[in-house]
């Protein structure tokens, strides 16, 4: 997929490896691993707020805030 502006959290790493990167698409989301640059997870927005309401859940529930 080309022309796809990939944006990566700051708490990545700095040498550029092992970090979750996520791009804005016209239809939803997509979220790949830095890793494997050419394999990506296509999701829809809805889903992906859900998928991080419940995430940010349970990190809060386990204290790893």
């Amino acid at each position: 997929m080309t022309g796809i502006v990939w944006q990566r959290s700051s708490f990545c790493g700095g040498g550029g490896n092992n970090c979750v990167e996520i791009a804005e698409l016209p239809d939803g989301i997509a979220i790949r691993d830095s890793v494997y640059p050419d394999r990506l997870v296509r999701v829809g927005r809805p889903a992906l707020s859900a998928f991080l309401a419940c995430a940010g859940t349970e990190v809060a529930s386990a204290g790893l805030r």
